[in-house]
This record gives C-alpha cells, structure tokens and sequence, in this order.
C-alpha cells in the first residue's frame, strides 16, 4: 500500500519536507464544467447578467486562487509560479474550465491548478446564479501533470 506523505507515523498531519528534492518544472493541467440551461448560458455569451463579463471574471479569479492555494489548502507549500492560465470555453450544455498551472521547483502544482478551476467554477456560479440556482459544477480533475520524480501523468 502506498504511504501517504503528509502522514507522520503517528498519524498526524504534516507538511512535506521538500527542501532535498531538485527543482525541476512542473506543470498540472485541470478542467471542471459548470452545467446549466441554454437560457443561463446565452446570458454567460453575451455578459448580459448583472455582474458582467462571466467568462473574464471567472478567469481572474481562477488565476487569483491559484496563487492563493497555500492560503486555503492547509498542508500546501506557498509556489512562486511562474504561469497561471485559466479559460472558461462555451461548450454545451454549459462552461467548460481550464486550467494550466507551471514552474521550476520542489514540488507539483497540481492543486493550484485544481483551485484555479474550483474557483473559477463557483465563481460562474455566483454571476449567474440570480438567473439559475440549479446550475452543477461537475468533474473538476486533474488530467495532465509532468515534472517531479514521478515524471508524467495523463488521464485516460
């Protein structure tokens, strides 16, 4: 069975001495999809809701949380990263999030990227909630990371 790194042998929580691991890049690539009815979706098109651009400012908040991952997540080392990309895609039945997270260091990113794409999701869901409360965040993943000891990884 595979141990877990953020387990002490008694059982509790710490975070990972990385300090003798080599730096090297790193990128995490994730995707979420905010599901919802073509009518919340042409408002999200044309940024005719009442908080404005929805693709723009779920963008900026994915890069923001990204930078902030070490703030919410308790076990995270802070990253000075060096590439934050988020994309929120028309795709249908709703939006579809990206996230392509990278740097040169000791450990991965791929929960910035997962963040990114958390937030950038809830944050679909607070512009465009006065018009559809049943909207779903489905299948944030990760699906790509390289880098690290571990080397590259893809879902299938």
């Amino acid at each position: 069975m595979t141990r877990l790194t953020h387990i002490d042998d008694q059982g509790r929580a710490r975070m990972v001495d990385v300090s003798d691991k080599a730096e090297t890049v790193r990128e995490a690539i994730a995707v979420g999809f905010v599901r919802m009815t073509p009518e919340t979706l042409a408002l999200a098109i044309t940024g005719a809701g009442r908080k404005g651009d929805v693709r723009a400012v779920a963008e900026i908040a994915g890069v923001m949380a990204a930078k902030k991952t070490a703030d919410l997540i308790p076990l995270c080392h802070p990253l000075a990263l060096s590439k934050v990309e988020v994309s929120v895609e028309v795709a249908e039945g709703g939006l579809a999030v990206m996230a392509r997270v990278k740097l040169k260091g000791q450990t991965g990113v791929e929960m910035e990227a997962l963040t990114a794409v958390s937030v950038a999701c809830l944050t679909i869901y607070d512009m465009l909630k006065a018009a559809e409360k049943g909207m779903v965040i489905e299948t944030v993943r990760l699906v790509e990371k390289t880098g690290g000891k571990s080397g590259a990884w893809r879902a299938e």
